[in-house]
């Protein structure tokens, strides 16, 4: 939060909170939006051609170095 302040984007700690809210709420929002819609339109393609789908250690491993990697650039 001190290099938000610092860097002059915000003038307070609650402009902050409010942006980090805002940016979750539109994550949360699309992430739905994706399950709702384009998860379901590709099952279909899944079920006749199950190699296409991804192995779900490969999808966690991903998932995983794309945290830690998040991880170490907030640092």
């Amino acid at each position: 939060m001190r290099k938000q302040l610092e860097s002059g984007r915000y003038n307070n700690a609650s402009e902050i909170v409010r942006a980090g809210l805002r940016m979750l709420e539109d994550f949360e929002a699309e992430r739905e939006r994706w399950l709702r819609e384009e998860v379901p339109a590709r099952l279909p393609e899944l079920r006749q051609d199950p190699a296409k789908g991804i192995p779900v250690e490969t999808v966690f491993s991903r998932l995983e170095a794309r945290y830690h990697a998040k991880q170490a650039k907030a640092k």
